[in-house]
């Protein structure tokens, strides 16, 4: 929005200056062209950034709960792994020739 608000107020100054003149379609081109110019830098305004980045903190938050989940799960599957593994590496001894 702001971006669009000083394009529009540089353009009323050109505006200004150009219409004492036979410059009206100097005027014409200069607003094309930085209008074609502002849409090819593909801006995003004020409100759609705000909303980002209040839709990035709330999947910051999710993800440090996911991990923190994860943690207690992987916490609870190592204390019962350890009779587990013994039971694989005896079996893969068997499986292996010697």
């Amino acid at each position: 929005m702001l971006k669009q608000k000083i394009v529009e107020e540089f353009i009323a100054k050109v505006s200004e200056v150009l219409a004492a003149g036979p410059a009206k379609d100097v005027e014409k081109n200069l607003k094309a062209t930085l209008t074609a110019l502002f849409a090819k830098l593909d801006l995003v305004t004020r409100e759609e950034f705000d909303v980002q980045a209040q839709v990035l903190a709330r999947t910051r938050e999710k993800l440090t709960a996911l991990e923190a989940r994860l943690a207690r799960l992987e916490g609870v599957d190592e204390e019962k792994s350890p009779a587990r593994s013994a039971d694989q590496s005896a079996d893969e001894d068997a499986i292996q020739p010697s």
